[in-house]
């Protein structure tokens, strides 16, 4: 039960990596967890509603709100012609998140659905009905729409995700690729892709003086803050953001949108509280894509199943105005050896809404194509996918040419095959039946960058022993407040009820927030230094006080557990909160951090990833051509586990999400308009409870002490990378027939599926 580092070693922290129920758990299932829009603060609320274009490219010539004025309850319609003057895009921003976010500046029309209106009324209702008499006149201009007929316009991107070269390359892939005994060179295809949380995207603005109170969904509240105060040219200081609790991000909630700078806007004017939520409509459109990909993938190697030459080249779309290169072809860099290597990412201008990220971007849909082509080598060799893999594991970054901190890319494909039964896989294709049912078997690798990005945090000892956590870190559904629990009771020898942790807010230290699963490595990080902060003030202090029972004694040999304090030569334990409450009654706290990357020397020195495998079986009808999901199992790396019934959770999510990917998901565009067509989630598929049988995700024991003090690595995106293709490759292995157009559709199938025996 020690708490505590001694002799420059962490002592043991039984805490963390325990399944602890999430602590927010009863504040959830009881209703008083509050979200962005159930705030109420500074009296009664207006209700906004947006209006939105139905062109796809153009301007506005004439639009007349008269009637939606009138309609009784109406408070404001607000249009380009009075909106107020807004802030414009810093680009020399490292990240998109911080940047302004415009709303109704200018009459022009990027993307079908782009805002023209903002009504705000007493009720909602009202709002939306005075919206739908809002009279809009356009100049219709040609737009381009079709992704596929225009990628003979691909260009170089301007800048890429985090700062990754678009191009790269080791060797002569050319001279390596014309060598190889065996080739592959395939294209493959990935859809339009949505991040749909199950909390709408929502803004509760209320105006104080000259300040603005923001109670939104934001998964980066300093970010979020930023932007809101560039666009609307205020004081960042004068913006104060609250979001304790999100429903869910992928993504889509790293920067702010419409509904919060058009609610904020709003509140401003009228100088009363605004609310706005998107419907789930609107958040198609308003809240970005993940990026439609051609992906070609050549694979040359040996016949003895030794990549010589792998190359990854990636063309997707971007908005012409806003651009957004998901690192796809990144995804190959650290994954397999091969000397002669190529990765190349394009852009293609479509007049559609943004890109913007959505889970494990790049990765998601990079390892889809990459996978995929690996299956394609095996088959082509008559080797064992498994055993392919394995056989090109690279003992270096075989593009950075440093080590691994932490690499068990083959311990997982060992542990999943064993678990998995992957030994009965049928060989050959299309042979294994049940009755009418065609079985087959898929195996995929999955890999993640672990990235670290400057986090901070406080942690406040009361003097009656009991913790404080406090950070603008969010909790978007991931388990962020159990985990800090969880480190701050390690840290400091307490039981979690004895821990109350804070978030959300504005105020508190400033975090990198949730998303690419760096949350809780860099949050975690900084609690348990905050924690190491606290103690040793304390403990010296106490050691050093003549009126402490704890004087003239040795503060290294401390150990905090069980809310109590021991120290060498003393006869007993002595509670925390006795010791705190003589030496420092007012409390004592101290803060910590994680530092960015680029400043920490271990990556630069280490390739630091996460890592899996994923196996799938999946039934395909002989007739019909149905697919189904019989059964599937994650085995993952990413050192260690902060909690293992969270990480778990996780796991498992992304691991459904890959199979949406590979066999339902699709954003749907009309390509006459631009309108997407299925744009809600009657007709955009994402699977139910019937499509998902029972599923196991196992995380191999691990400690990466490269990444952090903790040895702990994010696992939020890590599912999802390459569960798609392990279900793509099983369908291949139970019908003989490759799809490489995702998602696998039915008409896929039907007409190449073998006959039944008689």
């Amino acid at each position: 039960m020690a708490r505590a580092e001694k002799a420059g070693e962490e002592a043991e922290a039984p805490l963390i990596g325990q399944p602890l129920n999430r602590v927010d758990g009863p504040l959830k299932v009881t209703g008083r967890a509050t979200y962005a829009y159930e705030r109420w603060e500074g009296g009664p609320p207006l209700y906004g509603h947006i209006l939105g274009a139905t062109i796809g490219k153009g301007g506005i010539t004439r639009i007349d709100t008269t009637r939606a004025e009138h309609l009784p309850g109406v408070h404001m319609v607000m249009t380009h012609h009075n909106a107020p003057p807004q802030g414009t895009r810093d680009e020399s921003t490292f990240l998109e998140y911080p940047r302004a976010f415009t709303a109704l500046a200018n009459p022009e029309i990027h993307f079908h659905g782009e805002p023209v209106a903002l009504v705000v009324a007493t009720t909602l209702e009202q709002a939306r009905a005075a919206a739908g008499l809002i009279d809009v006149t356009y100049a219709v201009e040609r737009g381009r729409y079709d992704f596929a007929a225009r990628l003979d316009h691909a260009h170089l991107p301007e800048n890429m995700k985090i700062g990754l070269p678009a191009d790269a390359a080791v060797g002569d892939f050319d001279a390596g690729f014309a060598a190889a005994d065996v080739t592959i060179d395939q294209y493959y295809t990935t859809p339009y892709g949505s991040s749909q949380p199950m909390e709408p995207h929502a803004c509760l603005v209320v105006p104080r003086g000259e300040d603005l109170i923001v109670h939104t969904s934001t998964q980066i509240v300093d970010m979020a803050r930023t932007s809101i105060a560039s666009t609307l040219r205020m004081d960042r200081e004068r913006i104060h953001v609250v979001s304790p609790y999100v429903g869910g991000g992928f993504g889509s909630k790293l920067r702010v949108h419409y509904e919060t700078i058009l609610a904020a806007i709003a509140a401003r004017t009228l100088n009363r509280p605004v609310k706005i939520a998107l419907t789930r409509q609107q958040t198609f459109p308003l809240v970005g894509l993940r990026p439609t990909s051609e992906q070609r993938v050549r694979l040359g190697a040996g016949r003895d199943g030794r990549l010589a030459a792998i190359a990854h080249e990636v063309t997707m779309y971007t908005n012409p105005d806003v651009e957004y290169a998901e690192p796809t072809a990144a995804t190959t860099r650290s994954l397999y050896a091969a000397p002669n290597r190529l990765t190349r990412h394009r852009l293609t201008s479509v007049d559609l809404p943004r890109g913007e990220d959505v889970r494990a971007p790049g990765h998601a849909p990079g390892l889809l194509a990459v996978e995929g082509a690996m299956d394609e080598l095996a088959h082509e060799l008559s080797m064992d996918p498994v055993e392919l893999r394995i056989r090109n594991e690279p003992e270096l970054d075989p593009e950075r040419g440093v080590p691994f901190s932490d690499r068990h890319l083959v311990d997982c494909l060992r542990e999943g095959e064993r678990r998995f039964g992957w030994k009965h896989r049928p060989t050959r294709p299309a042979t294994l039946r049940e009755g009418r049912w065609l079985i087959g078997y898929g195996v995929a690798s999955a890999i993640r960058p672990h990235p670290q990005w400057a986090t901070r945090a406080r942690v406040r000892l009361e003097a009656d022993g009991t913790a404080v956590v406090r950070s603008d870190m969010t909790d978007i559904g991931t388990g962020t407040y159990t985990l800090l629990t969880q480190v701050a009771a390690d840290g400091l020898g307490l039981p979690p009820d004895r821990v109350r942790v804070e978030l959300g807010r504005s105020g508190f230290p400033v975090s990198a927030g949730s998303g690419g699963s760096w949350g809780a490595g860099n949050s975690s990080t900084a609690v348990h230094r905050a924690c190491a902060a606290l103690r040793e003030e304390l403990l010296l202090a106490a050691c050093g006080d003549p009126h402490s029972p704890l004087y003239g004694l040795d503060p290294a040999t401390a150990v905090l557990a069980d809310g109590g304090v021991r120290v060498d030569g003393m006869s007993g334990p002595l509670p925390l909160a006795e010791i705190v409450g003589r030496v420092r009654p007012e409390g004592i706290e101290a803060e910590g951090a994680a530092s960015f990357m680029t400043e920490e020397p271990n990556y630069a020195a280490y390739s630091i990833n996460t890592y899996g495998a994923h196996f799938a079986e999946v039934g395909v009808d002989a007739d019909t051509a149905e697919i189904r999901l019989r059964r599937m199992l994650g085995v993952f790396s990413a050192g260690r586990v902060l909690n293992a019934k969270t990480a778990r959770s996780q796991l498992m999510g992304g691991m459904i999400w890959g199979v949406g990917m590979a066999l339902e998901e699709a954003v749907l565009v009309d390509t006459r308009s631009g309108a997407l067509v299925n744009r809600d989630l009657a007709q955009y598929m994402v699977p139910v409870h019937a499509d998902i049988p029972e599923i196991d995700a196992v995380v191999l024991e691990g400690f990466d002490d490269k990444a952090n003090p903790l040895g702990a690595k994010g696992v939020g995106e890590l599912g999802i990378c390459g569960a798609g293709a392990a279900v793509a490759n099983a369908v291949f292995n139970a019908t003989g027939v490759r799809v490489r157009d995702f998602p696998i559709m039915l008409e896929d199938l039907l007409s190449a599926l073998p006959p039944m025996e008689e």
